[in-house]
């Protein structure tokens, strides 16, 4: 984000200063919203045609956070930033950069277009280390952690301030972009040696005066790496602007447009929390001029359909559920038919009922799995009469012997051709594992809403069961 004024054609802002119009521009590392909600979040496709879309949904949430988050901090521009797909000067100077990379999951591909869809859609234009362009009127905000990056907090992390971060990234280099740096040189030694040297170019000239033998030789053999290593981690800013910063002046979204791509991607939970599926409530984001959407390797999205079909289908209410159809289950035989049939069905949700909160001392009294939505059965295991299934008969508290039980279930829920759900897994593994059951692999509804939609809402079983099943 930076502030700044702006030109003297651009549009009026809300401030004036001395020298015109106030600019806010806030630049959004889209690439990495991208790849931190596909590693993040399970896989997900569109129900309607089994496209990919788990991504997609995912930067929406987090660029939707961060634009209702920043209403008190409101910018007059935004843009998305999107990495460079092709060879840029940096692979001209060396081959090697970035070409460790492996290519993107095939999964994440088709879903490119799609995110650079969802930017126009929110109304934003879409066109990387960061940190050294921090200086006056220019600071970051990492939106996970609700942080802003000024000056200090530069400091805090490379030890230098902005200005002297391309020194101290020369030497230590970055494996993540496979810049190489100097052999054995962190952060920690490369800002203790520019800061007692003043700048990389000082340090290369006075190494023959460095004490430590081996930090001598590195620096004195290395120099020419280590200086082209600054010039790949040194950001063109040069660069000319794709569009003119009239252009990114936030205004509000195009409602239709808006809810067209929710619709059409099925994101019908986002529409919702947007503005009844219609983006009504939207905050401010950007007007961009109507124009062809960008090149992809797939198809462009058509918007044209989209409300035809949401009228023709609009989103079904949860269907009622029959407890009387739920299942005890107190014999071998019908556990071992019903972990048959979720080893078939390829996936099952189950959850553990305990005597106490503490998982490390807490017992098993049962197991619960459901299958299909109103077929789901209890396993009680360790119920007694004073505690236990508060039934009418004695004959009701007929129990599958516990470690019988157990040895039916372990195979289900360690088969890793199952997929098992849970909320708040991590309570459940835990007690199952002091019975020798290694759950896995594993999808937690609360870790899932969290990641989604964070502080929009709590994450309980109440509070989830009310949002989406009513």
């Amino acid at each position: 984000m930076t502030d700044t004024a702006a030109p003297a054609d651009s549009a009026p802002a809300s401030t004036l200063t001395q020298d015109g119009p106030a600019v806010r521009l806030f630049l959004v590392d889209g690439s990495a919203y991208l790849f931190r909600a596909y590693h993040a979040l399970p896989p997900l496709t569109r129900k309607s045609d089994g496209l990919p879309v788990g991504a997609v949904q995912g930067f929406c949430n987090m660029l939707w956070k961060l634009l209702r988050d920043m209403q008190g901090d409101a910018p007059t521009h935004l843009a998305v930033i999107w990495d460079h797909s092709e060879k840029t000067f940096r692979n001209q100077l060396y081959d090697k950069y970035k070409a460790h990379r492996p290519p993107p999951p095939e999964d994440l591909i088709p879903q490119f277009p799609l995110v650079r869809e969802a930017t126009l859609a929110f109304g934003v234009p879409s066109d990387k280390d960061l940190m050294q362009l921090v200086g006056d009127g220019v600071s970051m905000f990492d939106p996970m952690k609700g942080l802003r990056i000024d000056r200090e907090q530069v400091f805090e992390k490379f030890g230098v301030y902005p200005e002297k971060v391309v020194d101290v990234q020369a030497l230590c280099g970055d494996s993540v972009d496979n810049v190489p740096g100097a052999p054995g040189i962190g952060i920690k030694t490369a800002a203790q040696l520019i800061n007692e040297y003043g700048d990389l170019d000082t340090l290369l000239a006075r190494a023959g005066e460095i004490k430590q033998p081996k930090r001598r030789e590195t620096l004195i053999e290395f120099a020419d790496q280590i200086r082209l290593s600054r010039a790949l981690v040194q950001l063109d800013c040069d660069t000319p602007l794709p569009e003119p910063i009239d252009d990114l002046t936030v205004r509000e979204p195009d409602k239709v447009v808006l809810a067209d791509f929710l619709e059409l991607m099925e994101f019908r939970s986002l529409a919702r929390r947007v503005g009844d599926g219609n983006a009504s409530a939207a905050p401010r984001t950007l007007d961009r001029p109507p124009g062809p959407a960008p090149s992809a390797p797939v198809a462009s999205i058509s918007y044209a359909s989209a409300a035809a079909r949401a009228a023709a289908a609009p989103v079904a209410e949860p269907a009622a559920i029959d407890h009387a159809a739920y299942v005890r289950i107190q014999d071998i035989e019908t556990l071992n038919a019903w972990v048959a049939k979720a080893t078939a069905k390829g996936i099952v949700a189950f959850d553990t009922e305990t005597d106490a909160l503490s998982s490390a001392t807490a017992g098993l009294c049962g197991v619960s799995l459901a299958i299909n939505p109103g077929e789901a059965c209890y396993i009680p295991v360790g119920h007694c009469e004073k505690d236990g299934l508060a039934l009418e008969a004695a004959a009701d508290l007929v129990q599958i012997p516990l470690d019988e039980a157990i040895a039916a279930l372990k195979p289900l829920l360690e088969d890793p051709a199952v997929l098992k759900i849970a909320q708040n897994a991590k309570y459940d593994i835990a007690v199952l594992a002091r019975h020798g059951i290694d759950v896995a692999p594993i999808e937690d509804t609360m870790l899932i809403s969290y990641v989604l939609e964070a502080g929009l809402h709590g994450h309980g079983m109440d509070e989830l069961s009310e949002l989406h099943l009513g």
